[in-house]
């Protein structure tokens, strides 16, 4: 009985909408490798489709600074995140519904590893960055969701307006 258990959990884990994939620092040249797939909140890009360069800044306080910012529909910012806290943290675009199931399991299993385009994993005084086009209106968010730090309020939102 505890194989067919393992073997559902494993299964149910091979579904999810991410890769299983080192949680550490993503070189930005082994995301461009990747192929761009489009999410409600957008598309990975490249450096040259870059529009607007944008500053977040981490801390051990658990908050984002700025913890909100504007972009219009189309609009491609390349998001330089700088870990200014002594832990490490992350930087996960999507929706709140996404953000927030994502957490959950995060709480779960506190050694879960994964990479995707929309991410960054920042470790203390390290500096990461995420090109993204933000091809569809509407409000999104991003967050940390390492084990306690989206719990404690390590969120933070975007609106995308149309043009």
């Amino acid at each position: 009985m505890n194989k067919l258990t393992l073997v559902a959990a494993l299964a149910a884990l091979s579904t999810l909408s991410f890769s299983v994939l080192a949680h550490g620092e993503a070189e930005d040249s082994e995301r461009s490798m990747m192929p761009p797939e489009q999410k409600a909140w957008g598309i990975g890009a490249i450096e040259e489709q870059v529009d607007r360069e944008l500053i977040i800044r981490m801390h051990d306080n658990m908050r984002f600074t700025p913890d909100h910012f504007e972009v219009a529909e189309g609009e491609t910012l390349k998001l330089v995140i700088k870990n200014e806290g002594k832990m490490l943290h992350e930087l996960v675009l999507g929706t709140a519904a996404e953000l927030e199931e994502h957490a959950a399991l995060m709480a779960k299993f506190p050694g879960m590893e994964h990479d995707e385009p929309y991410m960054a994993h920042v470790g203390a005084g390290q500096t990461q960055t995420l090109i993204w086009t933000f091809n569809r209106a509407g409000r999104f968010d991003f967050a940390c969701l390492l084990p306690g730090h989206f719990q404690a309020g390590m969120v933070g939102g975007l609106d995308v307006s149309t043009r």
